[in-house]
């Protein structure tokens, strides 16, 4: 699952070293999203309940392919949903991830099929509130020198959001000598190359890799 929307900045150390950060704007809570903090989901709640009955006739193709419509719709609705509360959002991605898995197998296994896809119906109605609106951080240095690649759900950042970080710290003018110019190059293509595959968590490895060149 994809994509957090989130906005970029570049701060700069007493050392003079430049440390890239990028934040997701805080969400207004009105009383209605507390009560549903990722918003109105009944669209998916009525995706998962039509491959429910699609699946209790049996009919494994068209119950997968109605579930690629649920995860297409539940995909382009991330950068909305993900920042109003990335704990909830993570809880269902999860419960979507498990229920794609059954239905995608090569033989699917009817009570494992009925069992993610129950899951899935039960956070779609009821997805437990966590810290909505919380900042979140792209492409930081740390003391230690590493580059955070996980939300606080342990899921990949969204890879789109780390090429961002990258490229607004390389607009920045680093001063780098000819060799470390040539392995920021490298991993940048080597982590738009895996972000273009949806491999998020291949794509941040590289992404942060390079901003730690830039940043030491």
């Amino acid at each position: 699952m994809r994509k957090l929307l989130l906005t970029g900045a570049v701060m700069f150390g007493a050392a003079g070293i430049g440390a890239l950060w990028t934040q997701s704007r805080a969400q207004a809570a009105a009383p209605a999203v507390a009560a549903a903090p990722l918003g109105d989901l009944s669209g998916l709640q009525a995706i998962v309940a039509d491959v429910q009955d699609i699946a209790a006739k049996g009919d494994w193709a068209a119950a997968e392919a109605r579930i690629t419509d649920l995860e297409t719709a539940w995909d382009d609705a991330e950068r909305t949903m993900r920042p109003l509360d990335p704990s909830a959002w993570g809880d269902v991605d999860a419960a979507a991830d498990a229920a794609f898995d059954a239905l995608r197998a090569s033989v699917p296994d009817r009570a494992q099929v009925d069992a993610t896809l129950a899951a899935l119906s039960a956070e779609l109605a009821h997805p437990t509130p966590g810290a909505g609106g919380t900042v979140a951080a792209v492409g930081v240095v740390g003391p230690d020198g590493t580059v955070a690649v996980t939300d606080a759900n342990g899921r990949a950042l969204p890879c789109e959001d780390m090429a961002g970080a990258l490229r607004t710290a390389r607009a920045a003018g680093f001063d780098l000598v000819p060799a470390d110019q040539a392995q920021v190059d490298a991993l940048q293509a080597k982590g738009l190359e895996r972000c273009n595959a949806d491999d998020d968590a291949r794509a941040d490895d590289f992404f942060a890799k390079a901003l730690t060149i830039l940043a030491r």
